[in-house]
């Protein structure tokens, strides 16, 4: 196991050794690494690594980073969840010899300005980090790679508004320095670009050391039903049993924390909600606590009900990872389980002791949300059960389906790494969903192309532009007004329009009343010329806040 190293604050950063190791490659690899190594010192270019779950991405885009420091070139990776560095971190120190230069949220401000320091004075190689180490001030970058780039974690919501994928290729081509967007399932934005001619494209087809892909299959819940106030189907159940028997590992994937998503009366059917938002409260009962996933407002379950002040009780109504977790315990008491959420594990250095026990088999049963589906090497998982398919697929994000794809797509990556064949099992109510059959056919491609057509025939990103005006404030009667103004000054130019004023589906968040405004406009439109103009015309007051926000991933 990796043991942390207190390194004194005036001892600079060790640097990475890129011929300590000369690792073992397939053919596809070598050629790919060879392709992104010659970019180096060559300028600006962006290629997409597109290979499936398995095939070596990170090792491919190693030998590129082993080439700029080669030439002693600085070297950022950006990486969507802090939740993930643990385990990259492994894999770069086993690669380079010692530890890279981390930046995130976790680290302490002592930590933040070490690391400040050294990459500021060029001292640190190579630096792997969430989305604002883009903005830190490399004085000889040579490398930007961004892993798993279709991440929507890339979106920073809150503040300032940006994608930090799309701001890394800016700064690439800024820099003059070659950028790599790695993943098993490309954005359409990037798909996009591939299509256009402005990113390359390298591909990796296969699994790394001839790993069979996954037999998906779907579990039609109309027909095999659980039993009643149960969630894991008969189908399920069985396969996870042959699995333990087996010796084997099984991940069971629910992209819901808590456990259940709402609990009401069980005398007036009351729903309880959080104070401060137009959000229901999530129970954590493992927290002994209700929680609003919105603003963080938590609460004891109360004793009584607010409405009709009936003593009888609470119902928890739907399934959470631990309501799940519940029932595992129950239909297998021998196994061992672990669950794995980002409220359950304190930072980064749990995830990473978590996974490790997973890896020396300690853990039979991983059960968890997206956490499961990020890039994990487990060699005798061979499982995944996904609980509920479709959950993904409600509301009316344009992208619900490309997201819903890639994380299903992601997840069952988990499953037969090695030489033990995977097998995973999606619980779905629509298993003619074109997403579930193109996952269960194992036609990526196809699947993108017909959401690609769909997009261009309605004008949507990444066929056409979008931007987001959201409106808040404590008075929700001038909020109304003031959405109001900016819809009548709503720009009327060819290839524009715009829809709203509305309530936000979030109308009260965190205590402020939201309205919000979308710009449609064609893809040659100069949207932020609009957008200033536009906001040009109507006085906001100074307890109003609007944001803007261009090519809007969230529409909550």
């Amino acid at each position: 196991a990796l043991l942390p190293v207190q390194v004194p604050a005036h001892l600079p950063p060790p640097r990475p050794g890129p011929e300590l190791v000369h690792p073992s490659l397939s053919d596809d690899q070598r050629a790919a690494g060879a392709a992104l190594s010659a970019r180096i010192d060559a300028g600006y270019s962006a290629t997409l690594l597109d290979g499936v779950t398995g095939s070596g991405k990170t090792e491919v885009y190693f030998e590129a980073v082993a080439t700029a420091l080669k030439a002693g070139r600085q070297v950022l990776v950006l990486l969507p969840e802090i939740a993930l560095t643990p385990h990259w971190l492994e894999r770069f120190e086993a690669r380079f010899g010692c530890r890279p230069v981390e930046w995130h949220s976790e680290l302490t401000p002592a930590q933040r300005r070490d690391s400040w320091r050294a990459i500021a004075e060029g001292k640190a190689a190579l630096v792997v980090g969430a989305r604002s180490a883009l903005f830190l001030p490399f004085p000889d970058l040579g490398l930007i790679v961004v892993d798993e780039e279709h991440e929507p974690a890339f979106k920073q919501e809150e503040g300032v508004t940006y994608n930090a994928r799309d701001m890394a290729v800016v700064r690439a081509h800024l820099g003059e320095i070659p950028i790599v967007l790695a993943s098993a399932t490309p954005s359409l934005e990037t798909v996009a670009n591939v299509e256009a001619g402005r990113y390359a494209r390298l591909s990796l087809p296969d699994r790394f050391a001839g790993a069979a892909l996954p037999m998906i299959q779907a579990i039609d819940m109309r027909i095999d039903k659980p039993q009643a106030g149960r969630w894991l189907s008969p189908p399920l159940i069985e396969a996870m049993r042959a699995t333990l028997e087996a010796g084997e590992q099984i991940v069971l994937f629910l992209n819901r924390r808590g456990y259940a998503p709402l609990t009401l009366c069980g005398t007036c059917g009351h729903r309880l909600g959080c104070p401060n938002c137009t959000a229901w409260l999530v129970e954590h009962r493992l927290a002994g606590r209700l929680q609003c996933h919105q603003c963080g407002y938590t609460a004891k379950l109360p004793s009584a009900c607010p409405s009709c002040e009936s003593t009888d009780g609470f119902k928890a109504v739907g399934p959470g990872v631990e309501r799940i977790a519940e029932e595992v315990l129950h239909t297998f008491p021998d196994a061992r389980f672990a669950l794995i959420a980002s409220d359950t594990l304190a930072g980064p250095a749990a995830v990473g002791e978590l996974l490790r026990s997973v890896r020396e088999r300690e853990v039979d049963i991983l059960i968890g949300t997206q956490l499961v589906a990020k890039g994990h090497h487990f060699p005798m998982l061979t499982l995944v059960g996904v609980i509920d398919a479709d959950l993904g697929l409600m509301g009316g994000d344009l992208r619900a389906a490309e997201r819903t794809y890639q994380i299903l797509h992601q997840v069952a990556g988990r499953a037969g790494r090695a030489e033990h064949p995977g097998r995973v099992l999606l619980q779905t109510y629509d298993p003619d969903h074109k997403v579930l059959k193109a996952l269960v056919e194992g036609d990526r491609d196809r699947f993108l192309a017909a959401e690609a057509e769909d997009r261009r025939r309605a004008g949507m990103p990444p066929y056409g532009r979008l931007a987001g005006l959201i409106v808040s404030g404590a008075d929700q009667r001038l909020v109304e007004t003031i959405a109001l103004r900016l819809g009548r000054a709503a720009p009327r130019e060819d290839g524009v329009r715009v829809l709203g004023p509305a309530p936000a589906p979030f109308a009260i968040l965190r205590g402020r009343h939201r309205q919000r405004l979308l710009l449609k406009a064609a893809k040659s439109v100069n949207v932020q010329a609009v957008m200033r103009h536009w906001l040009a015309q109507v006085e906001i007051p100074a307890s109003i806040r609007v944001i803007v926000d261009i090519d809007p991933y969230s529409f909550l």
